[in-house]
């Protein structure tokens, strides 16, 4: 589980995040919605322990992303924005080396590594070096990275941004099953469609605040719209009468 409350973080004179709360449940998806610029990534980052706040907390399964950061990336898996991956190594090894760090050796790293080659159809391209991939390829090696350690807490920066139609589909999936599995899911997307048919709770966030929180249905009804889309454009326009 994933706890948030009142962070700010500042950049100079630019206040990314000014004010935010919520919590994302184990056996969730919880979506972070929010225009270009809204702070969802850099809420993301304090949470994973890239950055920190200036002032409120985080917490992964009850420890303080500040205070405690080895038990925190203990238990949580990464997909950031910027996949980055050694573009001489192998898809393989780039997992086996994420594997290492977290302490896994021997036939119990490679029976996970061969679990995730299935889960995310990696067979073709899995013994091949990086250099070269797709964007599709990338975004596989680098979630395969991420939870190779089988981490409770699983964060995806626009998991889908740049995959064609089928990967979308596949990674959609994916993100389902890692539910079904009782994770923490938390992630962020600016496609509409995704965000409705995959949470179950959306944190709608702008200016670097939460405007509304709540389930697809409860957003729709709090703002009188009939889908999403007019829920969220009307969430960011006003905050007065939403569901908090």
């Amino acid at each position: 589980m994933i706890t948030v409350q009142n962070i700010r973080k500042s950049f100079g004179k630019v206040q990314a995040v000014r004010d935010v709360s919520f919590t994302a449940e184990n056996g969730q998806i919880t979506g972070i919605l929010g225009p270009n610029g809204a702070g969802k990534t850099t809420t993301l980052r304090i949470i994973y322990t890239v950055l920190r706040p200036d002032s409120g907390s985080a917490n992964v399964d009850g420890f303080d992303v500040t205070r405690q950061q080895l038990e925190v990336r203990r238990r949580i898996g990464a997909l950031p924005d910027a996949h980055g991956l050694y573009p001489r190594l192998t898809a393989r090894e780039n997992i086996r080396y994420y594997g290492h760090l977290h302490g896994l050796e021997g036939a119990d790293l490679e029976a996970r590594i061969e679990r995730l080659v299935g889960v995310l159809d990696m067979a073709e391209f899995i013994d091949r070096r990086t250099d070269g991939f797709s964007n599709g390829q990338r975004v596989k090696v680098s979630i395969a990275r991420a939870l190779v350690h089988n981490p409770q807490n699983v964060l995806l920066d626009e998991p889908t941004n740049g995959l064609d139609v089928m990967s979308t589909r596949a990674m959609r999936e994916f993100i389902r099953q890692l539910r079904y599995e009782g994770k923490c899911v938390l992630f962020s997307s600016h496609i509409m469609q995704e965000v409705s048919a995959l949470c179950d709770r959306i944190v709608v966030i702008s200016g670097g605040q939460v405007a509304a929180s709540g389930t697809p249905d409860e957003l729709k009804r709090a703002t009188g719209k009939d889908n999403l889309e007019d829920a969220f454009v009307a969430a960011i326009g006003t905050e007065e009468g939403l569901v908090k």
